[in-house]
C-alpha cells in the first residue's frame, strides 16, 4: 500500500509535539534507526498480498515472544557505533608497538584517543554480540516464519566476517595494542557489514514495535484476504484517539462496496471515516488494528479528502482547492483498483445548488468503479435520496437527539438509512453568537 503524507495527516498519524496521534501509539521502537524505518513503512507497506501476510507473520510471531530481545544493544549503543564510524581514522597506517611506544608514552601522548576508540569498539561489540544473539533466536525456536529466518540468515553471513568473531570476545580488559589495531582493520574492512547489520536491526525492531503496539492496546489482527475479493468487514470498530470511542459494524464488498453517510454537525462522521482509514494502514503495516474481529481484502492505498485549504500564493479559492483535490483522486482511481477512498464533505466551498449538482456528479461516476471501498459523508440528504435505489451503495447516518430544554446531544451511534437533520442554527443559539450580536443594540436603546 502506498500513502502520502497528506492522507496520513488526515488520519491523525502525524501531530505537533505534544498532541494525540497515531505514531505516538505505535512506535515502541528500542532505537532512533527503528523509529525512523517505522516511519518508511508508513509511506510505503507491503507491495503485494503474499508479501504483507509474510509480514504479518513476523509481527505474530513477535506478538507472542516480546520478550525474546538482544539486551546488549540500546539505542545509545547504535548512536556510538555511528559516531564511532563518522569519526577521523586516526592511523594511516597500520599502528605497532615502535608507533605506539610504550605504556608510558601511550598514557600520555594516546590517553584521549585511547578512551574514545575503547569505548567505541566495546559499544561496537554490544552491538555484534547482540547480533550473534538474534541468530540463537532461530536455533531455540521451530516455527520462525520464513521472513523472519531469510533475514537472521543474512545477518548470520555477515557476522562471519573475521572482524565480527575479534569484537566478539572484545572486552574492558583488551589491551591498548589490541584495540588500536583491531579498529584500524575495522575502520577499513566492517563499515558495510556494520551498516548492512544496522538496517537489519531497525527492521527488527520496528517489526517487533508493532507487534508491542498490537498487544499493549489489545488490537486484533486481521484476517487479510487477496485482492479479487474486495472487503472490509469490521466488527467493533473504534477511532483509537478518541477516549471511551462508540465503536461500528462495517460490511463492504464487491456488491456493496460505497457508503453514503449523513448526519449533522459534530455528530461523528469525521470520526467513522477516520477509524476507516486507520485500520486499513494499520493492516497493511501487518499489525493488529482497533476492532474485534476483522476481514481487509488487500488495498493499493488509502486516498482522503478530509482536509482541503486555499492557497492565496497561486491565487486559488477553497472550492478550485476542493475540485483539485478530487481530481486528484479521480485520477489514481482511474489507474488503481482496490483502493479506500474516503470523502469528507465535498464541495463546501461554493452554494448548495452548486454543490448538490457536483456531489451528485461525482457519486454518479464513483458508481462505476466498484473495485474499490469508498465512503462519501454529506449533509445533503437531498443528494443521498436521489441514489436510494442504487444497487451499490448503502445508507448509514448518525442521528441527534433533542433534549426537553431545546439542547441537543449526540449518541454517535451509526444507524441504517439517511438524516435530514440540521442543527447549525441551533449550535449558533446555544453558543450565544446572536446573543452577543445583539446585546449592544438592545443596551444602546
Amino acid at each position: 500500500m502506498n500513502t502520502t503524507k497528506k492522507n496520513l495527516q488526515d488520519l491523525s498519524f502525524f501531530g505537533q509535539e505534544g498532541t494525540d496521534n497515531i505514531m505516538a501509539l505505535i512506535d515502541h521502537c528500542q532505537s532512533l534507526v527503528g523509529s525512523d524505518y517505522l516511519q518508511k513503512m508508513l509511506y510505503r507497506s507491503p507491495a503485494s498480498f503474499e508479501a504483507l501476510v509474510a509480514q504479518q507473520e513476523v509481527i505474530k510471531f513477535w506478538y507472542a515472544h516480546t520478550d525474546i530481545w538482544p539486551k546488549e544493544i540500546s539505542n545509545g549503543t547504535i548512536v556510538m557505533v555511528e559516531k564511532y564510524f563518522e569519526s577521523a581514522d586516526t592511523f594511516a597506517t597500520n599502528p605497532n608497538s615502535v608507533l605506539l611506544g610504550g605504556k608510558f608514552f601511550q598514557k600520555i601522548f594516546w590517553r584521549n584517543e585511547y578512551h574514545f576508540v575503547q569505548f567505541s569498539l566495546l559499544h561496537l561489540a554490544d552491538f555484534i554480540k547482540g547480533c550473534y544473539n538474534f541468530i540463537q533466536i532461530k536455533k531455540e525456536h521451530n516455527a520462525i516464519p520464513a521472513m523472519l529466518s531469510n533475514q537472521l540468515d543474512q545477518i548470520e553471513v555477515l557476522l562471519e566476517h573475521r572482524l565480527c568473531k575479534a569484537l566478539k570476545s572484545t572486552g574492558p580488559e583488551s589491551s591498548f595494542k589490541e584495540i588500536t589495531q583491531l579498529s584500524f582493520w575495522i575502520k577499513r574492512e566492517l563499515k558495510p557489514t556494520i551498516l548492512q547489520l544496522i538496517q537489519h536491526y531497525a527492521q527488527l525492531d520496528a517489526l517487533r514495535a508493532l507487534a508491542i503496539a498490537t498487544k499493549k492496546n489489545n488490537w486484533c489482527f486481521p484476517n487479510i484476504t487477496a485482492p479479487e475479493d474486495l472487503s472490509f468487514q469490521v466488527k467493533g470498530l473504534y477511532h483509537p484517539l478518541v477516549p471511551k470511542a462508540k465503536s461500528y459494524d462495517l460490511y463492504f464488498d464487491s456488491n456493496k462496496n460505497f457508503m453514503i453517510l449523513t448526519g449533522a454537525n459534530m455528530s461523528g462522521k469525521t470520526t467513522l471515516m477516520r477509524s476507516m482509514g486507520i485500520a486499513a494502514v494499520l493492516a497493511h503495516l501487518g499489525m493488529g488494528i482497533p476492532a474485534q474481529n476483522a476481514q481487509i481484502s488487500f488495498l493499493s492505498t488509502v486516498l482522503t479528502n478530509m482536509h482541503v485549504e486555499d492557497n492565496i500564493s497561486k491565487g486559488e479559492s477553497f472550492f478550485m482547492a476542493e475540485v483539485k483535490s478530487i481530481k486528484h483522486t479521480a485520477e489514481a482511481i482511474v489507474h488503481a483498483s482496490n483502493s479506500m477512498i474516503l470523502m469528507d464533505e465535498l464541495f463546501k466551498g461554493t452554494n448548495v445548488h452548486d454543490a448538490f449538482e457536483c456531489t451528485k456528479a461525482i457519486i454518479s461516476s464513483l458508481c462505476q468503479y466498484q473495485n474499490n471501498i469508498m465512503i462519501l459523508s454529506t449533509h445533503l440528504h437531498e443528494v443521498a435520496q436521489h441514489f436510494i435505489n442504487h444497487h451499490s451503495l448503502s445508507f448509514k447516518c448518525f442521528e441527534t437527539q433533542v433534549l426537553a430544554n431545546g439542547d441537543f446531544a449526540f449518541d454517535y451511534m451509526l444507524k441504517e438509512g439517511i438524516s435530514n437533520e440540521k442543527i447549525g442554527f441551533k449550535i449558533l443559539e446555544r453558543e450565544g453568537v446572536i446573543d452577543i450580536l445583539n446585546k449592544p443594540k438592545q443596551q444602546a436603546q
